[in-house]
């Protein structure tokens, strides 16, 4: 999921699963299945101009759920969710961990990152600064957002760009 916001504002949350779908040959058994995980299914039926930024971050999720990938990428997953869906987003990214899938976020809030990051890709201008588990890219350093600046100083990180 790269924006929430591919849905059209006039067509409903489900038949906006319905198209992707379509479009991909996935079943729509599954659009009931993904409603459910993102918490829209109470907002299945509304059309999509109404949803606030988190709800339309929430189907996104839900249109990128449809296929069930092993892969999950999503980019700011968090924008625009209350409390409440970031602590979902953290428990899906748990969840299919768990389950053996892989879940990739690009993210520019650290502290979310730490909070359900095995690895750790640090990038700065297009420069791998970084890479490991959590724990090795943070050693010596008070968190992660201290790693990453302490990564991407130009004086500390000679691979990196003029």
């Amino acid at each position: 999921m790269l924006d929430g916001a591919g849905a059209h504002p006039s067509r409903t949350a489900r038949a906006h699963l319905a198209w992707v779908a379509a479009s991909n040959g996935i079943a729509r058994s599954r659009i009931d299945d993904v409603l459910e995980i993102a918490g829209l299914s109470q907002a299945a039926n509304r059309r999509v101009r109404t949803f606030s930024l988190g709800m339309g971050q929430r189907l996104g999720i839900a249109a990128a759920l449809l296929g069930d990938p092993s892969t999950l990428v999503l980019d700011e997953p968090v924008n625009g969710l209350d409390p409440e869906g970031v602590r979902w987003i953290r428990e899906l990214v748990r969840e299919r961990a768990s389950m053996g899938g892989i879940v990739l976020l690009s993210s520019h809030l650290m502290s979310e990152l730490a909070e359900v990051a095995d690895d750790v890709v640090v990038i700065s201008e297009g420069t791998v600064t970084a890479a490991g588990s959590l724990t090795e890219v943070t050693r010596g350093h008070g968190s992660l957002e201290d790693a990453f600046f302490a990564l991407t100083r130009r004086d500390q990180c000679p691979a990196c760009p003029l």
